[in-house]
């Protein structure tokens, strides 16, 4: 008797969690306009408010299409922001990291390397921090290193307030920020490589985010210059093969 009283409630339980799975839904994670639109990712939910906030983490490379060859050590970060449309979640860039064992091969034995970080304003009035890593031949003095540093630093701010958060964001991915730097220094001491190794989008790039009708806005989004903390890897959202 004690096993025919128990039999519904398991059917029960098993209809209940049926039942959830059936209502959730797929949703297609698309890259900002600063990435082409490029599908990046999927991510299933029962409403759209839930997708919102998720995080998502890929290559250049991958986001790309394998356009750009030789830039899987460069992760972008992106986060969904809204969902317009029929299942299509929109995000936003907010930063990127280069691999560590990319960054160890940069600073092998005998060489200098130099790290700061420092918070920049483009010229669009976006805040992003950066984390630039620069790498010399041979083991610099403390006071060159320190020159070296503090001139590092005011060519970031001057190049972020001479450009827009995407041509920045741009110049930053491709290399060409590096190779900026790399001039600007060189009447101190000629670098063999500058690199943005992390960088973090404080608030929204103007055209990454706009105002869609129906759109379902990100829940507690920080407002432009506020700090964004880094995203879980648990994000829920599977990349795209």
């Amino acid at each position: 008797m004690a096993e025919k009283e128990g039999q519904p409630k398991k059917t029960t339980l098993a209809r209940t969690v049926k039942d959830k799975w059936r209502s959730k839904h797929w949703y297609k994670v698309r890259a900002p306009g600063l990435f082409n639109h490029a599908e990046i990712g999927e991510t299933m939910a029962s409403e759209p408010e839930q997708v919102v906030g998720r995080t998502l983490e890929l290559t250049l490379q991958e986001v790309s299409g394998g356009a750009d060859i030789g830039k899987a050590h460069i992760k972008l970060r992106f986060q969904i922001d809204r969902v317009s449309g029929e299942n299509v979640a929109e995000s936003r860039f907010i930063g990127h990291d280069l691999t560590s064992d990319y960054v160890r091969r940069l600073a092998r034995r005998k060489r200098s390397k130099i790290d700061t970080s420092l918070r920049v304003t483009t010229k669009d009035g976006v805040e992003i921090i950066l984390k630039p890593v620069a790498v010399g031949e041979q083991r610099l003095q403390t006071r060159l290193r320190a020159e070296l540093r503090a001139k590092l630093r005011s060519l970031l701010t001057e190049e972020a307030a001479q450009r827009t958060a995407p041509e920045f964001v741009r110049e930053m991915l491709q290399g060409e920020l590096g190779k900026l730097l790399a001039h600007g220094l060189k009447t101190l001491y000629p670098l063999k490589k500058i690199e943005i190794r992390s960088s973090i989008v404080l608030g929204a790039i103007a055209d990454e985010v706009p105002q869609v009708p129906g759109a379902t806005p990100a829940e507690g989004e920080a407002p432009p210059g506020s700090d964004l903390s880094a995203p879980s890897p648990e994000s829920g959202v599977v990349p795209s093969a």
